[in-house]
């Protein structure tokens, strides 16, 4: 029996996709780590990448449309489901909704040859980033040749005492080059990943069809979630989830992509 060498071809492709993301990410390590916030190549004005994120449309994460301005299906539905007055159907809008993440090119301390990495962080942590850039005596930490490193701490869940851990971060008081290595320097001017080739833009259709199978999990409806009797809705996909809903979803999701 041959090698289906097309099949083999495919998931090495999927593997280096899988570890070219992960080299290209960062997370913080349990105590304390040093980094810097650089600049990002691709856009020198701001280096803090606000991206939405859908976790729950089946095993997949999803890149929310609305991080480019652009119409989202999921987060129309969701609008639909709110406008119901119907307490679980808002209950289930909300986990349509995209989460913001934001992201920052960094240089991690002590591996600045690798070069440039993303870290992602929830709302706490850049609201404390920018009052540092906002406080007139730090100013823009992330300027390469006076900006300041931070310090940025990772508390366990099991230290945290919850299931994500804790994440505090302190700006050091002393101003620094970025680096006084040229290759390095090379690394963050012109060396940077775009963030858009690490998480690719889904389209309005591909995201559609996610969300239809979220709803659909059992089989194709041709667009519309499948309701064999009354007793049988959405709510059976929402229900193992621990969210009711009711036949308000059906006719919402009928109304938006009929």
């Amino acid at each position: 029996m041959a090698l289906d060498l097309e099949a083999i071809r495919q998931k090495l492709n999927k593997l280096q996709t899988q570890t070219g993301k992960q080299d290209n990410l960062w997370k913080p390590e349990p105590g304390k780590n040093q980094i810097r916030i650089v600049p990002y190549q691709h856009n020198k004005d701001n280096p803090f990448l606000e991206m939405y994120f859908h976790y729950d449309l089946g095993k997949k994460n999803y890149l929310s449309p609305v991080t480019f301005g652009e119409a989202d299906p999921a987060v129309e539905f969701a609008e639909k489901l709110k406008a119901t007055g119907n307490k679980d159907d808002w209950q289930m809008s909300r986990k349509l909704e995209p989460k913001m993440r934001t992201y920052v090119p960094i240089l991690v301390r002590g591996k600045e040859s690798e070069g440039v990495k993303y870290w992602g962080f929830g709302k706490t942590v850049y609201q404390e980033l920018l009052s540092f850039i906002a406080d007139p005596d730090y100013g823009d930490i992330t300027d390469l040749s006076g900006g300041r490193d931070v310090v940025v701490e990772y508390h366990t869940p099991e230290e945290a005492g919850n299931s994500f851990g804790k994440t505090t971060i302190r700006v050091k008081p002393n101003q620094t080059a970025a680096t006084e290595d040229k290759n390095v320097a090379e690394k963050i001017l012109n060396g940077q990943k775009d963030i858009f080739e690490i998480f690719r833009k889904v389209s309005y259709g591909d995201l559609k069809q996610a969300l239809e199978e979220w709803l659909n999990p059992d089989g194709d409806t041709g667009g519309a979630p499948q309701v064999d009797t009354p007793a049988q809705s959405t709510s059976q996909k929402v229900e193992s989830q621990g969210v009711k809903s009711s036949d308000d979803i059906n006719k919402a999701f009928d109304d938006l992509f009929s």
